[in-house]
């Protein structure tokens, strides 16, 4: 009689295989991510489809999902009849091969999501503040965690394969420009935020830059089409971004690649200045601020800002030109397919940045250079928590896993 063996495609089986450790190696491996990441970014495929795009036989493409059905991580489609011979059979991500969470922390506001093995949100969790404060944080997040795992059943509950937490780099840097108490901010820099919260959880723990996870939400979840290289701006509290290349998230050795909040523009006053300085909403808020209105709807209703005045057109004309000379910057330096602009904002406000940037970028001199084309990100408010919550699916089930970053 076998003991503390799992039979393939019994349930411990499955478990086993879903919290494995993700530094397997082997092309058995890298062909099961393979499958899954094609089957993502099709909807469904059949066996012969795999084949005919992978050039993997027949027989081991049969054998690969076969056992991802197995895993309960693929499920069969109603065949497709009407061909000559058998009828084939797609295959599409089952919803409930495995969940994942991902915590946003941001500088006005943090979040927790959780969703399914497609991307559907099952739970979201918001908490406002005027700054973020390191041991609140962690409480907002084990709490909400603990929430959000009690409406699951059991068996859904074992299928939670990580978390992904995305946060700014060097958070205590931008106190002063936050109004948050230095000391409060200087705990950041002592604190291993990844490490207090996988000290309480029974799956891995992931972080990311926040506007590079937003980028990473854009590529698996959103709806890029078919733009394999492009430059990626989230425009939140303050403005960051990231870089796509060759259909994979770029977050170079440290994990900081596409810090495009840095990147110089013209202020304006025609001097240089970052990006940051211009087409944050922070920037927006410290201007109604000064005409004596209270803006903090701007991080509490970010569907619906209402009617603001003049310092929105003001907000939108500057943060327009600003992200014009980042896009024609950036594109001196790799020809990007696109330059993609989400943010937390109304849809219709993101909309009259997008158009105001295309205006701006044509008033730019690009001789020489093969601009992109740009457009609006298909993520929307949520795409930084969401993007934490790519962190551990993209390690763990896809190629071109996104660059991890242990500490902030």
């Amino acid at each position: 009689m076998e003991t503390g063996i799992a039979r393939h495609g019994s349930p411990e089986a499955a478990e086993s295989r879903l919290h494995r450790g993700t530094n397997q190696s082997g092309m058995r491996y890298h062909n099961e991510r393979l499958v899954l990441s094609l089957v993502r970014q099709h909807g469904s495929l059949a066996k012969s489809d795999i084949a005919r795009m992978t050039g993997l036989s027949a027989q081991t493409v049969s054998v690969i999902m076969r056992e991802l059905e197995d895993d309960r991580l693929l499920v069969r489609q109603a065949p497709l009849r009407g061909r000559i011979g058998q009828p084939s059979i797609p295959m599409a991500l089952n919803p409930e091969g495995a969940f994942f969470i991902g915590l946003k922390i941001g500088r006005r506001s943090a979040e927790l999501v959780l969703i399914d093995f497609l991307g559907n949100v099952r739970s979201m969790l918001q908490h406002s503040y005027r700054y973020p404060a390191p041991r609140e944080t962690v409480e907002f997040a084990l709490t909400g965690m603990t929430r959000m795992r009690g409406e699951l059943t059991q068996a859904q509950d074992k299928r939670i394969a990580g978390l992904g937490i995305a946060m700014p780099f060097e958070l205590w840097n931008w106190a002063d420009t936050a109004g948050a108490p230095r000391e409060i901010m200087d705990e950041w820099r002592h604190r291993d935020i990844r490490s207090d919260i996988q000290a309480q959880c029974d799956f891995p723990v992931y972080l990311q830059n926040d506007a590079t996870s937003a980028c990473g939400a854009e590529l698996v979840f959103g709806q890029a089409g078919a733009a394999r290289d492009f430059v990626y701006f989230y425009i939140g509290a303050f403005a960051g971004g990231g870089i796509v290349l060759n259909g994979r998230l770029f977050g170079g050795p440290t994990g900081n690649a596409g810090a495009l909040g840095s990147m110089p523009v013209p202020g304006p006053d025609g001097k240089p200045t970052q990006l940051i300085d211009v087409a944050s909403i922070a920037m927006l808020e410290k201007a109604l601020n000064a005409r004596g209105v209270e803006a903090s709807h701007l991080w509490t209703s970010p569907e619906d800002w209402g009617d603001i005045g003049p310092e929105l057109d003001i907000w939108i004309a500057g943060a327009a030109q600003a992200l014009a000379y980042a896009i024609v910057a950036a594109s001196s330096v790799i020809d990007f397919e696109a330059a993609v602009i989400d943010g937390w904002m109304p849809l219709s406000v993101r909309g009259r940045l997008v158009d105001a940037v295309r205006v701006a970028v044509g008033t730019i001199d690009g001789e020489g250079l093969k601009l992109p084309a740009v457009r609006e990100g298909t993520v929307g408010i949520h795409a930084r928590a969401l993007g934490g919550a790519s962190l551990p699916l993209s390690e763990r089930f896809l190629i071109g896993s996104t660059t991890i970053s242990r500490s902030p």
